[in-house]
């Protein structure tokens, strides 16, 4: 994905109080980011995002049921951080103020995960 499907993102980044909208891939490369973002905060949150994600891979494997983390959150002063699985391996990153709704911030990034799933379904593969 390249950022012409930052349309993707419009579900969540159009969420009273949300800041930064990124889709980085399991290796913390940036692969869709809203217009809001800059290319270097993109990048910055996706190495961010990649590590914090590894981390909850060992939480989930050594205390869970398996080693794959539903969510990853992160409060600090000023705002909250969520990060959730996105299909083929990549992850959708959402940084917002404190003042949001989470169950509606949780919701709408449910609906654009489902909705890059179907894109990445629907593209056909192309060989290397």
């Amino acid at each position: 994905m390249t950022d012409e499907n930052s349309w993707m993102l419009e579900l969540v980044a159009g969420v009273r109080g949300v800041r930064h909208v990124v889709v980085l891939s399991a290796d913390g490369l940036v692969r869709v980011r809203t217009s809001e973002t800059s290319r270097e905060e993109a990048d910055k949150l996706a190495a961010a995002c990649a590590g914090l994600t590894s981390l909850g891979h060992g939480i989930s494997r050594q205390f869970g049921a398996d080693a794959h983390p539903r969510q990853v959150m992160v409060e600090f002063n000023g705002g909250f951080l969520f990060i959730r699985g996105a299909g083929d391996g990549s992850r959708l990153a959402v940084i917002t103020e404190m003042s949001i709704d989470p169950a509606l911030v949780a919701q709408q990034m449910q609906a654009t995960v489902l909705m890059i799933g179907e894109r990445a379904m629907s593209t056909p593969r192309r060989s290397v």
